[in-house]
């Protein structure tokens, strides 16, 4: 047999744009090449010689393939970590003389990052070709054109339709999926753009406060107002639009006097004697499913099908993800102006941050890109600057570990309401945001609060 030139062969290996290291049928380094090299940082004359398991335990490499070929005398898949942090993709198959002796272990390596920038830049140029071609005749947002997926493509096509025909939506979506943006979208493409937008959460306030909010009040309609009484955003908005957010929280008694506004399009104020002409085009919102709700008899259904005369479904963010990117992308600049900051995603995060299921929708991915805007101590985003529930839900490889069904649905309960008490701020808001009670979020709050204190004192 013919004694392999291994001069001529390193000439050929470094030819290679992948990265090789070999090693002999004991684990015992061969050779690399220039790739291997560039892609991990290891210089080829400091492991040349050494043994697989003298790499690991120096912490050159997490674990070793040549070693796994070895034990198993087939081929192995796995990801590496170079010193701690940098991690390869690596191919090792076993080399067999005619006597079935394992001779050598052929090992390839890629760089992950380098394989997720080439699958992010051709994502990238799919998602503008789709674009371009999908949205040509679409009428742009004057808001701060969000690009839209097509999972949202027919819903923003049919208000697109109906925005200039004077008809009553119902927008209905989770919590942070945008439906005060389409509310606007509509609004900008009607001929009322020029008008008043304007805008009442009914899940935010009091009944008493709501109704003299909606419909206004004269002079000394109810103690303590005003003398010069107070418009309603009905009267407010003449002209233009009013979305009634959370629609769905309205309290029975509102419900039968808006149902009263719309038949006979034209409202009275509290306390008032005088009929006041309606001249609002209403948007209804509301992340309830409406039908639930007049089953339940929470909701009058003849109000339902007054204000639902055309209904858009506004679909979750995890339904959406090739929009993720797009909106971490449209929203980065802007933070970064706002804060006068140079934060850059680095395209690993963008791969993580694609996975993850966002489960406060787009307000929460605005909310976690400001964060990292003015929390970042460097210029690029990694994925060790997420927060740990990102990174565990999204990154994490490993079976999880298993509880019983009514611990891991506590666990899970608990992890809604702190991310609903961050993101609206109080908990007549988050309580609104969940569908559930105020004062069982309280309650539970509190429970909380007392185990953590007893956990603490012990």
């Amino acid at each position: 047999m013919k004694k392999i030139n291994f001069k001529q062969l390193q000439k050929v290996l470094d030819a290679l744009q992948d990265g090789v290291y070999i090693t002999d049928g004991n684990g015992r380094t061969v050779t690399v090449n220039k790739a291997y090299e560039r892609i991990t940082g290891i210089q080829k004359h400091k492991v040349a010689g050494r043994h697989m398991a003298d790499l690991v335990k120096a912490g050159f490499i997490s674990k070793s393939a040549s070693l796994e070929v070895i034990r198993e005398r087939q081929p192995v898949t796995l990801v590496q970590t170079i010193h701690d942090k940098r991690k390869i993709f690596v191919s090792a198959t076993p080399m067999f003389d005619d006597h079935g002796e394992l001779t050598q272990v052929i090992t390839s390596v890629r760089d992950i990052t380098e394989l997720v920038r080439a699958k992010h830049a051709e994502e990238q140029l799919q998602q503008m070709l789709s674009m371009r071609k999908l949205y040509a005749g679409v009428p742009q947002q004057t808001d701060d054109n969000l690009l839209i997926s097509p999972a949202t493509h027919d819903c923003y096509q049919l208000a697109a339709r109906v925005a200039r025909r004077n008809v009553k939506l119902l927008i209905q979506g989770e919590t942070g999926t945008g439906k005060t943006h389409l509310a606007r979208f509509v609004h900008q493409q009607s001929e009322r753009a020029a008008q008043p937008f304007m805008e009442l959460n009914c899940a935010a306030m009091p009944e008493g406060l709501l109704e003299s909010e909606l419909f206004g009040y004269v002079g000394g309609a109810f103690t303590g107002a005003s003398k010069q009484g107070k418009k309603g955003l009905l009267e407010v908005a003449r002209g233009g639009t009013l979305l009634l957010d959370e629609v769905g929280d309205l309290p029975l008694a509102l419900q039968a006097k808006l149902l009263k506004v719309v038949d006979e399009n034209q409202f009275l104020p509290v306390g008032g004697t005088e009929f006041i002409k309606l001249d609002v085009r209403l948007i209804c919102a509301t992340h309830y499913n409406l039908h639930d709700r007049v089953e339940q008899g929470l909701f009058r259904e003849d109000l339902f099908y007054r204000l639902s005369v055309v209904p858009l479904q506004l679909p979750p963010l995890r339904q959406r993800q090739e929009d993720i990117i797009a909106l971490l992308q449209h929203y980065l600049p802007r933070f970064n102006q706002q804060h006068e900051q140079k934060c850059q995603w680095q395209p690993e995060t963008l791969e993580l941050l694609s996975q993850y299921t966002w489960p406060g929708n787009i307000r929460e991915l605005i909310n976690l890109t400001e964060r990292l805007v003015v929390s970042c101590a460097q210029p690029n985003i990694d994925i060790s600057d997420l927060p740990a529930y990102i990174t565990g839900a999204s990154h994490s490889v490993t079976p999880p570990s298993y509880s019983s069904l009514p611990q891991q649905v506590a666990s899970l309960e608990r992890r809604l309401i702190e991310a609903a008490l961050a993101e609206q701020g109080t908990t007549r808001a988050a309580a609104a945001a969940l569908g559930i009670d105020q004062s069982t979020l309280v309650k539970k709050k509190q429970r909380w609060q007392q185990q953590k204190n007893t956990g603490s004192s012990q």
